[in-house]
């Protein structure tokens, strides 16, 4: 720990939640403190652990006190930008309306429709969108977001899709992971082979020349790529220095989960399908399961994610949005909410999962995901007592401040009792 004074301290936690682990038990330090300095984190306990870095001329002090105090959200799978949005779809879904007659109305569907709303959009549309979303984001105690391409299925348009994520990382405090998901599927108007020579040969050169995205996914599952296609895929983009991730087994179990786990991928999403023999090859090579449970609730899926063969099997495990026009949340504490209630996760077992989890499927766990000494300080504080809330206040937003690398970025506004005796 420094001995020169601290930048800011926060005091008196009711609950400061580290999310990091002492032995098997969750972290909950009852009146903590936590002192940074610059953008990191240089002390975590108590009082008497912290206190003496604060100087009353140089620190700045925030009282936690009733408050409780845990890291960012890392939001680790994301469509953040798109063109466009599928209310008419997502609604005639809810109401049992037959999409075919809707489609032969002229109503588009599916992930072409955003594919051909994004083409259409400028950048500028493109990043506006996205930014009014990552800003909502913040606001409910996300600091670092992966955003995906995937809806431009062209070179031209995946590159936007991919530039704008640089000009969000320039606009926003948030962190952004840029993922390349040319691999989404494929246009209508080009055979499957065709593209992926295209996605081989043409769109993973460009991305790496441009150094626009540090990971590469693919959706492998039933009617979109082969398990055989996307190790085809996936290593070309590997001999470009592009990691890759993995969209699988979310209709289907075709292979995919036991490629993450041959190609030690940095993580394996969706795995609605995933048998345990699976499970077991994504433990033993340290892949991470990213789950999506509002997908599930969005879609209504007949074979939600097994949250509890994936916890026998000692799975290290994320929660994620999955924010994109067919799954419109940008809360993290909704998908804890859910995560709890459908799948039967503990309070604790989704915060760690919505925070360090979410760090280790960026391959970011050293620097972000919790509450530890060195760290970057990217830290919410809840307006309630105690961290259960989060899930027990149904459609609530409990952040009331965020802080990214040591610097207030947001102070939702506390409801106060109205004076009504003017």
């Amino acid at each position: 720990m420094t001995n020169t004074a601290a930048d800011l301290i926060i005091a008196n936690a009711s609950e400061l939640v580290t999310c990091s682990l002492k032995g098997n038990a969750f972290e909950v330090i009852n009146n903590g403190w936590l002192a940074i300095s610059g953008e990191r984190i240089v002390a975590v306990g108590k009082e008497n652990a912290v206190a003496p870095l604060l100087d009353k001329n140089k620190t700045k002090l925030i009282d936690a006190a009733g408050k409780v105090v845990a890291p960012g959200f890392i939001d680790c799978h994301t469509h953040l930008v798109f063109g466009g949005s599928r209310v008419e779809e997502y609604t005639a879904n809810l109401t049992g309306v037959d999409l075919v007659k809707l489609e032969r109305k002229g109503l588009k569907t599916g992930i072409m429709a955003t594919v051909e709303a994004t083409r259409k959009a400028s950048d500028t549309q493109l990043f506006q969108a996205a930014l009014t979303r990552l800003n909502r984001m913040l606001a409910s105690g996300t600091t670092t977001v992966e955003s995906k391409s995937g809806y431009g299925l062209s070179t031209k348009d995946e590159i936007k899709m991919l530039e704008v994520n640089n000009l969000l990382k320039k606009s926003s405090p948030v962190d952004i992971v840029a993922t390349f998901l040319g691999a989404h599927g494929w246009p209508n108007d080009l055979p499957r082979a065709r593209y992926i020579d295209i996605l081989i040969n043409e769109m993973i050169p460009r991305v790496a020349e441009l150094k626009l995205a540090e990971y590469c996914d693919i959706w492998c599952d039933h009617g979109y790529y082969s398990a055989e296609e996307s190790e085809q895929i996936l290593k070309a983009a590997l001999d470009y220095g592009i990691k890759p991730k993995i969209h699988t087994d979310a209709y289907s179990y075709v292979g995919g989960s036991d490629l993450a786990a041959d190609m030690k991928m940095v993580s394996a999403d969706h795995l609605n399908y995933t048998p345990v023999a699976a499970m077991k090859k994504l433990k033993n090579s340290g892949v991470v399961g990213v789950l999506l449970p509002a997908l599930d609730f969005a879609v209504q899926h007949q074979r939600p994610f097994d949250y509890l063969a994936m916890k026998e099997q000692g799975m290290t495990l994320a929660l994620a949005t999955n924010l994109c026009p067919g799954c419109w949340t940008e809360s993290m504490q909704f998908v804890m909410v859910l995560a709890c209630r459908l799948y039967k996760m503990s309070p604790a077992e989704a915060l760690r999962a919505a925070t360090i989890g979410g760090a280790k499927a960026l391959n970011r766990e050293s620097d972000y995901g919790s509450l530890e000494t060195g760290k970057y300080a990217d830290i919410q504080i809840w307006d309630v007592p105690k961290y259960e809330h989060v899930i027990y206040r149904l459609g609530d937003n409990v952040v009331e401040k965020v802080i990214k690398k040591g610097k207030l970025v947001v102070e939702n506004p506390s409801f106060k009792t109205p004076d009504l005796s003017c």
